[in-house]
């Protein structure tokens, strides 16, 4: 009795390891269908009733198409590595429409989220517009957010997206949503961060709010201001620019201040962009505006001029004094030397500002020799100019003529009927030696 109960036990856990067996086999067949678009096999399996058309997958996944985490959650490394999908998610990746087609018919759950992303997300990421109109024409949420609060607009992240962000608006998507985490980003300021103008473009046409904040304050011209510098390459965008130029015709306030109180001209002095500073100057930024530390833009340029490799942090001096910003407090002018030792036309630009200064024994020591040496003319000019002589009369009449025009000078100045060496003199032109 006893053998044949252990018999019949066996035999039946032998039954238990076959359908195992065989319902992973299944889900093998049905991912390699998934992954060669065989639809005719998914039909065919989903038809049998073999296997479940929400079935979740663990699949690799190093570029985090699939995966959408919570800002601030720590992973162990290899979550990042795979991730959970359906197969609605993988035909969608894959860019498979007959398979797509298939599961929708079989009722494919359409907006769940097996590790942070509905399809409708992956679809956007990956610019597959096609496999969008599918998903919206069987119910998709055109607002849901990812895992990490994102909305299927900001998943619209390239150029060759932009056909998804028409479909997603077209169809009734809220241009104006903002993520549900901690940036509270609109997708305008998703695009104007990334140098998107096209897209930029479409969002005002479509009602995006110009001026709207995110969570830090910041406006989309904040936002391209500060990322038109290439950090990696310390090279400027000229999308970014022309983003900028774009929302100040779009009436962007120029002078909006983000929770630290920095404006756009500040994030452009930080950035040593002349470009950026001779836009925002011209739209009407305030040169003196301070931030929460009470430094104006000027400060923001010594502060970062020795990091700004492909700056001319010359023009971004003259730009800020011809449109009215404060000197430095000439007992403060050896931090100059200090940051812009290396750029004698900044120098200049900055000592001419002044009807007279005198040198104390802090320039010498903010200057290496090396530097002067390789610029020692126009440092022997520097000196000999900065002691106890007045300067020459031809700079006090230019001292004059600015004080008189103050914050006008940038535009005062071209009006005068004087030569234009002397306009660019009056300008603070750097000429290369200082008398």
């Amino acid at each position: 009795m006893e053998v044949e109960e252990a018999y019949e036990e066996g035999e039946n856990k032998q039954r238990k390891m076959t359908r195992a067996e065989a319902a992973k086999l299944v889900k093998k067949n049905f991912l390699e269908a998934l992954k060669c678009n065989d639809y005719e096999t998914l039909e065919e399996l989903l038809n049998q009733k073999k296997i479940d058309v929400d079935t979740v997958f663990e699949v690799e996944d190093e570029k985090l198409i699939l995966a959408s985490y919570k800002q601030g959650y720590w992973l162990p490394s290899y979550k990042l590595k795979i991730s959970w999908a359906t197969g609605l998610h993988l035909a969608v990746m894959y860019g498979h429409l007959e398979s797509l087609s298939v599961l929708l018919n079989h009722k494919a759950t359409i907006n769940c989220r097996p590790n942070g992303k509905a399809a409708i997300h992956i679809a956007c990421e990956t610019a597959n517009v096609e496999c969008l109109k599918i998903l919206c024409n069987h119910g998709a949420k055109l607002n849901c957010f990812s895992m990490s609060g994102q909305a299927p607009l900001h998943f619209c992240t390239t150029l060759t997206s932009i056909p998804c962000a028409q479909q997603l608006i077209w169809r009734g998507a809220n241009v104006n949503i903002k993520t549900n985490n901690q940036d509270e980003e609109t997708p305008l300021h998703t695009v104007a961060r990334l140098g998107i103008p096209e897209l930029v473009a479409f969002y005002v046409e479509q009602g995006a709010q110009v001026d709207a904040l995110n969570a830090h304050m910041e406006t989309p011209l904040a936002c391209a201001a500060y990322w038109a510098l290439h950090y990696k390459d310390q090279t400027y965008s000229p999308d970014h620019h022309l983003i900028c130029r774009m929302l100040l015709d779009y009436k962007a306030e120029v002078n909006s201040r983000d929770e630290d109180f920095k404006s756009p001209l500040h994030k452009a002095a930080w950035n040593c962009d002349h470009v950026l500073l001779h836009m925002l100057l011209e739209a009407g930024a305030e040169a003196n505006i301070m931030d929460v530390n009470g430094c104006a833009p000027l400060q923001y340029i010594i502060k970062v001029t020795s990091v700004r490799p492909a700056a001319q942090p010359d023009v971004c001096y003259q730009l800020l004094l011809n449109h009215g910003a404060a000197r430095i407090y000439p007992l403060q002018f050896h931090k100059v030397l200090q940051a812009c030792h290396s750029y004698p036309r900044a120098v200049e630009v900055v000592v001419n500002t002044y009807e007279h200064i005198k040198s104390t024994s802090k320039w010498k020591a903010a200057i290496p020799d090396d530097v002067f040496a390789r610029h020692q003319d126009f440092y022997d000019s520097l000196f000999s100019v900065c002691s106890n002589s007045p300067r020459s009369l031809m700079h006090l009449c230019r001292c004059a003529i600015r004080m008189t025009l103050s914050e006008r000078c940038h535009r005062g100045v071209p009006l005068l009927s004087i030569p234009p060496s002397m306009k660019k003199y009056l300008l603070l032109e750097p000429e290369g030696i200082i008398y």
